[in-house]
């Protein structure tokens, strides 16, 4: 280990330690947990977006991850009974369509395996994916209560499910209707929010209906001809003069003896195409309020896997997207097709399976916007106090422009569709007597009801349909903390959880499922607990490839965290992670990213290093006093970032805390502190100290070496000791501003010999005599050594005139002088001598051409633009040899 550090070696067994200790609990930090101003226990609660149980993690987990981690361990330092709440999900429709292709795969499909087998399967998924999903959350380092680690079907949870739907089944808020959704033909119903509108090359067709009494034609355009079979009403603008005198005659529908009118209605655009448009209100979302106006039929042609039926003639059982060409060549063949334009449109697709979704009349359940209003409001007058007020960064959304997508969405909230045609899921709790004469239906917490509590028969049905899987989610800021689990998994929470941890004090996800699982626990935790479920929502960005594109494995640019862990380790996963996470912004990464935070970890274990090359171990900080100059400058400047990072992370601004930690870890204690120690060997146990206390806050972002270094540097080990992790987070470190004044001068003087030093090609050579006049007092003897040793000068002497026959550097607070008197200055005058004859032809070259009106004229604008750029360099550079050359002469 003294060569390099070796994560591989530590992070496991670290790990391990950590959590064997029991640290990862909502008192794992006893020993350190504090009062608030009241006298009250101080609580931090995040809610872990609970991965799919359908595979293995992204790389858009490990980021979600990484900052809920980073926010929890500074909490957790930070004196707060921290509770982050672990989890997995059931993904209804996800899982699933996993296990059906694993059956297919074997040969055989769900139904000849029946319901109770296929869900064996389902759990089985659950098991082998929810394990190697917690595997790699480990190998990151993250460190959630793995004690209360909670499944969306588990039993504590499937009776939180049951008391929200019965109760909002029986305040009427959840009801089942016959209504036009979203339909999958492979997954059933969907939300609207779980149908992705993709840009398509499809047809524009343009048809003849012809009148039924034989008094001429119509000509209908549709990007949809296999649906006209159930067409029940061609409609005109009822402002449109040409159409004026068919409305009400009958038209023959193509290749049928079928008739149906020509109405009027006012949503026909009659600019566009023919201004004539067919009526299918059973298959198109807009039809389908046409319909309802005007009380047509609504005739549905194909069935729930998309089957064409007896309304559609010779082509019933043929599947509605393979029946299109033939459709098409019937309609072709009997002249009534006018022409085929190609035509670019929106078609919807399954989130999941990407299918394409119809507009279809089903049975479905929904719930009601009515009951998401309050949460509506009171996220947005929360939001209004906030900005009145500065309060949590003066606003609820972090980045706070999210507030404006989340309410345009809400305002224009419809009815949820939460009924799923699958196996695996919540299954409703709804009930049907199977008395003819009773019929009653009903919603019970029990699986297996005694009787219908109307007429008390013993027969009876449950619905066979799920719930969507975001309805158990929804719950998620509650239903892990105890809310409606009656009594079950009670060893999975505490009886004052929901006192203590409820509002969550933030929630971290991606914006991506801001809609699908943000808003409906904003709904679902106001409803029930009559507050907003977060103090605090920030929306981070997706991750992208180092050249902005989305990571997709067809085009091979994918990155597996755990490649990444066990190429790099999870530090520099982590590290990197924060510091490119600018609020708003997407991540481009790439391999770059990755080496400049393993030169990081390099710069950490090399400062470790050189600290212990004079002393074998360090104190505290607080075990020791400061006295050295060096010492209290470098204490100082602690202090300032230790404020700087600690308003970083309570604002969010991951990459900004990130950034503050890295520049004061390289430029600060490394570039300088370090640099300085060597010509202050009595400060060495001081810096020891004060590197130790910045240990502790590199801890949330890079446990696993600062818990090495920090035990290293103590002379102790993790196994003997305990963890950076149940330690103070520094604060509140004495701060000198007049030994950061003096410092800076010191600095000042450093970089204004080394410059002088640059003019005569001596920039990293010793030279035997300076001169420095400063305009400020300081303690020249206290710095003369620092400035020695720094800028590799043998004698530095301190004057209060200038010194002539010298090479001259001027700053704002100082001068230097390096005497010229044994330096032979020809091979420096030759060399910048001919630096200027080459600029000087240069410019005469570039002038030449652009004073050329000929050459102006013809030129490309991107020629004339560098050309101009390469004449301005050119003059600057020549100026500054030439004041050089001066300066020598």
């Amino acid at each position: 280990m003294s060569e390099k550090y070796e994560p591989s070696k530590v992070e496991d067994s670290f790990y391990k330690i950590w959590e064997d200790r029991g640290y990862f609990e909502i008192d794992g930090n006893k020993s350190i947990q504090e009062a608030d101003e009241n006298g009250k226990q101080k609580t931090f609660s995040i809610m872990m977006p609970p991965p799919n149980v359908t595979g293995s993690l992204h790389i858009g987990h490990a980021l979600t991850f990484t900052l809920q981690d980073i926010i929890t361990r500074y909490k957790r330092m930070d004196g707060f009974k921290t509770l982050w709440q672990p989890g997995t999900d059931h993904a209804g429709i996800a899982t699933q369509n996993v296990v059906e292709k694993q059956l297919l795969a074997e040969g055989t499909t769900k139904e000849e395996l029946g319901r109770e087998g296929f869900l064996q399967r389902a759990w089985k998924q659950k098991e082998t994916s929810g394990g190697n999903i917690v595997h790699q959350m480990r190998k990151l380092g993250v460190t959630p209560a793995w004690k209360r680690e909670r499944f969306t079907m588990d039993e504590g949870l499937k009776e939180a499910v049951k008391e929200a739907f019965i109760s909002l089944y029986n305040d009427g808020h959840i009801t089942q209707n016959n209504y036009m959704v979203n339909w999958c033909t492979h997954d059933g119903a969907l939300s609207d929010i779980e149908v992705e509108h993709e840009e398509v090359n499809g047809k524009f067709y343009t048809m003849i209906y012809k009148f039924a009494d034989g008094s001429g034609e119509l000509q209908v355009a549709t990007t949809r001809p296999e649906t006209y079979f159930g067409d029940t009403a061609i409609m005109v603008h009822p402002e449109d003069e040409r159409y004026k005198s068919i409305v009400g005659k009958e038209v023959l529908l193509p290749l049928t003896t079928r008739t149906i009118k020509v109405i009027t209605d006012s949503h026909v655009d009659m600019e566009f195409g023919t201004g004539v448009v067919k009526v299918t209100p059973a298959h198109d979302q807009n039809d389908y309020e046409v319909g309802k106006r005007h009380d047509l039929e609504f005739i549905k042609v194909f069935d729930e896997k998309g089957i064409l039926n007896e309304y559609c003639g010779e082509f019933a059982g043929l599947e509605r997207l393979e029946a299109r060409p033939v459709i098409v060549k019937a309609l072709e063949n009997a002249g009534c097709i006018v022409k085929i334009e190609e035509h670019t449109h929106q078609v919807g697709h399954c989130y999941r399976c990407k299918n394409i979704v119809e507009p279809f009349i089903s049975q479905q359940w929904f719930l009601s916007s009515e009951m998401a209003q309050e949460s509506i409001r009171k996220t947005k007058e929360t939001t209004k106090q906030r900005a009145a007020s500065g309060e949590h960064n003066g606003t609820l959304f972090h980045p706070a422009h999210w507030i404006n997508s989340y309410t345009a969405w809400m305002d224009e909230l419809r009815p949820w569709c939460i009924s799923r045609q699958l196996w695996w899921g919540h299954r409703i709790p709804v009930f049907t007597c199977s008395d003819a004469s009773c019929n009653h239906q009903w919603a019970d917490k029990a699986d297996e009801p005694d009787s219908c509590p109307k007429c008390g028969g013993k027969h009876y049905t449950q619905d066979p349909d799920v719930l969507d899987t975001w309805f158990s989610s929804a719950l998620w800021a509650m239903s892990p903390l105890g809310w409606g689990n009656n009594g079950k998994l009670e060893e999975l929470y505490n009886s004052s959880d929901e006192e203590d941890f409820y509002p969550n004090s933030l929630l971290i996800t991606g914006f991506d499922i801001m809609f699908f699982w943000v808003a409906r626990m904003m709904m679902m935790g106001e409803h029930f607990k009559k507050q907003l479920p977060f103090e605090d929502i920030y929306m981070h960005a997706l991750v992208r490839d180092e050249h902005g594109a989305k990571m997709s494995k067809s085009k091979g640019n994918v990155i597996d965290p755990l490649d990444m862990v066990n190429e790099h380790s999870a530090d520099i996963i982590r590290f990197t992670l924060a510091y490119l996470c600018v609020q708003g912004r997407d991540i481009k990464l790439g391999a770059k990213n990755l080496e400049q935070f393993r030169n990081f970890t390099n710069k950490l274990y090399n400062a470790s290093n050189f600290l212990q090359l004079n002393v074998e171990t360090f104190p505290d900080l607080k075990d020791i006093e400061i006295k050295t100059p060096l010492g209290l400058y470098m204490q100082s400047k602690l202090s300032d970032a230790v404020d700087e990072l600690r308003n970083a992370l309570e604002t969010y601004k991951f990459n900004e805390s990130a950034s503050i930690l890295y520049k004061f870890v390289w430029n600060e204690f490394c570039d300088w502190g370090i640099e300085y120690a060597k010509a202050s060997k009595d400060s060495v146990v001081e810096l020891g100290a004060i590197f130790k206390e910045t240990l502790k806050m590199v801890s949330p972002f890079m446990p696993f070496i600062s818990d090495y270094l920090y035990h290293k540097l103590s002379g102790t080990t993790l196994e003997d000791g305990d963890s950076l992790m149940i330690m103070n987070f520094p604060k509140e470190i004495a701060k000198n501003q007049e030994i950061e004044d003096m410092f800076a001068i010191i600095e000042e003087a450093i970089t204004a010999i080394r410059r002088a030093k640059v003019i005569i090609d001596m920039g990293n050579s010793k030279i035997a005599k300076a001169y420095i006049k400063i305009n400020k007092n300081i303690d020249n003897e206290m710095a003369k050594p620092f400035i020695e040793k720094l800028a590799k000068v043998e004698n530095l002497e301190f004057v209060t005139q200038k010194q002539e026959n010298s090479i001259t550097d001027v700053s704002d607070n100082l001068e230097v002088y390096i005497p010229r008197g044994e330096i032979d200055m020809t091979p420096i005058i030759s060399k910048l001598s001919k630096q200027q004859e080459k600029l000087e032809k240069e410019i005469a070259k570039l002038s030449g051409m652009l004073n050329n009106e000929r050459f102006v004229a013809n030129a490309p604008a991107n020629v004339l633009e560098e050309n101009r750029a390469g004449l301005a360099l050119a003059e600057d550079k020549l100026t500054k040899v030439v004041a050089e050359l001066k300066s020598l002469s």
